[in-house]
Parts: C-alpha cells; structure tokens; sequence
C-alpha cells in the first residue's frame, strides 16, 4: 500500500498537476492540504473519474484538507481536531481506511514569530499532540501525515542559521514535534533514509527549486505497529518542477499489508 501526503497549494488551481500525479504513480492514498476551496468547490466528479474516492474538509480561500482513496473506501472518524470546538479552522480530518487510521493534518504556520499567530500554532500542535498519544493507547495501526510546517533539524533546511527565527523552526515548535516522536511516533522519511539531505518543500522566489534551497516540513509518522510494515519511503521531486505545481512535492511511504 503506497500512502502520500501532497500540499496541493490550491486544488482547482493545481488540478491538471494532481491528476497527472495520480495518474502517473497510482498511490492508494492521499492525503491533501491547502485545498483552499470551501465544502462545495471541491472537485470531487474530477477526482471519482480519476478513480480514487474522497472526503474532505474545505473553507474558503485558506486551508482545507482531504483523504483520497483509489479502491478503497475511507470512512470518516473526524473532520476536526479535538480540543477547541471554537476553532473554525479546517485543517485536520482522519478517516479509517482498510486497517489504518490516517489522519491528515495541515499545522498552522505561525509566522510571524512571536505573537498571535504563532500562539496559536502552538496551541494547535499541543492539541495534536494530546490526540496523537490517545490514538497510540489505542494500539491501532494509525499513521499521520501531512504539511506539519516543522523543519525538525538542521539538516532538514537549507542554510538553517538563516531560520532561527522562522516559526517552523524555533526552538519551541521543534520541542512538539521532538515530544510527538518520544510519544512513540516514528518519521518514517527518517527511518529510511537517517541521514541524507531531503527537502518536500521549495519557495517559489530567488529560484529556490533551481538551487536546491529547500525545506522538510511535510512529514508522515507511523504508530508503532505500521513500523515494521514500513518498507520504502521518498519525496516525488520531480513534481514540483512541472508547470504551475504547487510549492511542495508529494511524500510518500510503502506499508505491506
């Protein structure tokens, strides 16, 4: 079972990219951020011809996340994060799809940093936090993945003196993301590949992409149980150089059943 996670910037703006990346490498399932569409602009007759099944949580202009499924059926567990019946913003949904639990989380940016905004990412990861160590007590095999908008080390960002100060990699967000993984969590690209170089994300200014000045900041973390089912993982580069992509490429891992 191949599983993805793919910021999609905009997901009527960057159709013809994620159906020709569907098309080309046929993953099981996807899980999609920024879809930026409210509930109703959700491409979803598209997306049944191109064969997968979906669900998705969307909000105008900003956010939005979604679960696609190619021949399988995904049935949704929640399209909220717990924690803040308040907070309208929509960025996680979580599904059970075949034995799994998949939940797809856009984290906040938070910039900039300090103030409101990066507040409020916090607040959000703790939330996730406190959610993901009550979904590891279950035991189930859960996976979660997504546009987290963490560089965890160094090695995970271009020149990493030039971001002390960035909300994705300050001290305080990288103390959650550590926290997720002493939880139990294992990063699954980590895992793979311990100590090479992997950047998900390029800005789309000072040719980012054309020199490699990337980010890691989309990230899948299995439960315990899936590690052992882990068998590869990698980024589809190639995808954020195709015409009018997204600023992320898609990750993804292999799991045997």
């Amino acid at each position: 079972m191949r599983i993805a996670t793919y910021n999609v910037n905009g997901i009527n703006a960057r159709l013809p990219v994620l159906l020709r990346w569907l098309q080309e490498k046929k993953p099981d399932v996807v899980c999609l951020q920024e879809l930026k569409a409210p509930q109703e602009k959700f491409p979803i007759q598209v997306i049944q011809e191109a064969g997968y099944n979906a669900i998705w949580h969307g909000q105008k202009s900003w956010n939005g996340v979604a679960i696609l499924t190619h021949s399988l059926e995904p049935v949704e567990i929640r399209h909220a994060l717990p924690g803040d019946p308040d907070d309208m913003q929509s960025r996680y949904i979580e599904a059970a799809v075949k034995d799994i639990i998949v939940g797809c989380l856009y984290l906040p940016n938070g910039n900039p940093a300090p103030g409101p905004k990066f507040d409020y990412k916090l607040h959000w990861f703790e939330r996730l936090a406190t959610h993901a160590s009550e979904l590891l007590a279950t035991d189930k095999p859960v996976i979660l993945l997504g546009d987290f908008n963490v560089i965890p080390t160094e090695r995970d960002v271009y020149r990493p003196e030039r971001w002390l100060d960035d909300a994705l990699f300050r001290q305080e967000t990288r103390a959650v993301y550590q926290k997720l993984l002493e939880q139990g969590w294992t990063d699954a690209l980590r895992k793979i590949y311990p100590n090479e170089q992997i950047y998900t994300f390029w800005d789309y200014f000072r040719n980012a992409f054309g020199r490699n000045a990337g980010l890691r900041i989309d990230h899948v973390l299995l439960s315990p149980p899936l590690v052992n089912r882990l068998t590869a993982a990698g980024v589809d580069r190639e995808v954020r150089a195709w015409e009018k992509t997204s600023d992320h490429a898609p990750v993804w891992i292999e799991l045997t059943d």
